[in-house]
């Protein structure tokens, strides 16, 4: 398949600090590719950038073919349609109730949609995650994981074909982390594209045709599930950075 977003020689400053640079990488079409590395190495600025969350300071991030800064509204629109972000720390709304929060992609990218079509898919997409307390309290009265679970939901409220997964399974018990990883392998089997970071070596190795080294901000080295399969130093060496 066709290269569905690529970076080309990025630099993102931000304070004064660079933390990514000159990083080009390739992410095709209906692959599931992991950012890997160790704590602060840049990972997580790479994957929103890839989302177009963050404006690169230099260099290029295109989708499809075309330079996501220079989409007009409707192509940026769409953009974010197809592609949904789960953050690391959930990233929801504390001014806003949990069905607010969940409403709110609903009312962008299908304005059409009534208010008990919002509300039916919501219910379909939270009984999937697993989640069945109120929706009229506020995140903060959320465990983490609790947070994480309405954060998954929230992604897959507008039926993605591109999901950007920082740490989905973190703060999760093993039951929960389970349910969410079993959504992503229905994307995975539906050729969805998937960019991710994790520090668990065992979704890397057993959901990831492609992992993505990045050190101290650089791109370092690109290799295949099966190479990592076939090659315990590698593995070794992986599961050694990601676990630093």
């Amino acid at each position: 398949m066709a290269d569905i977003l690529e970076l080309n020689n990025i630099t993102f400053t931000t304070q004064n600090v660079t933390i990514i640079k000159n990083f080009s990488c390739q992410f095709e079409e209906g692959k599931t590719t992991a950012l890997v590395g160790p704590s602060g190495c840049g990972k997580s600025t790479v994957l929103k950038l890839c989302a177009g969350l963050l404006i690169p300071s230099s260099g290029e991030v295109s989708f499809r073919g075309k330079d996501v800064l220079m989409m007009n509204r409707q192509e940026n629109l769409a953009f974010r349609r197809e592609g949904a972000m789960v953050f690391q720390d959930s990233a929801l709304w504390a001014n806003q109730n949990l069905l607010q929060n969940l409403e709110l992609p609903l009312r962008i990218h299908y304005p059409q949609m009534t208010q008990g079509e919002r509300e039916s898919r919501i219910q379909s997409i939270l009984q999937e995650v697993g989640y069945k307390r109120d929706l009229s309290i506020r995140p903060s009265q959320l465990s983490m994981g609790e947070q994480k679970l309405i954060a998954f939901a929230r992604a897959e409220l507008c039926w993605p074909k591109l999901m950007f997964l920082d740490e989905w399974t973190e703060s999760l018990d093993e039951s929960a982390a389970i349910r969410l990883n079993n959504l992503v392998r229905r994307h995975q089997t539906q050729n969805h594209t998937i960019i991710c970071v994790s520090h668990d070596f065992r979704i890397v190795k057993n959901m990831a045709d492609f992992i993505i080294m990045v050190l101290a901000g650089k791109f370092f080295l690109k290799f295949t599930r099966q190479q990592i399969e076939e090659d315990q130093d590698l593995a070794q060496y992986v599961e050694n950075g990601i676990a630093s």
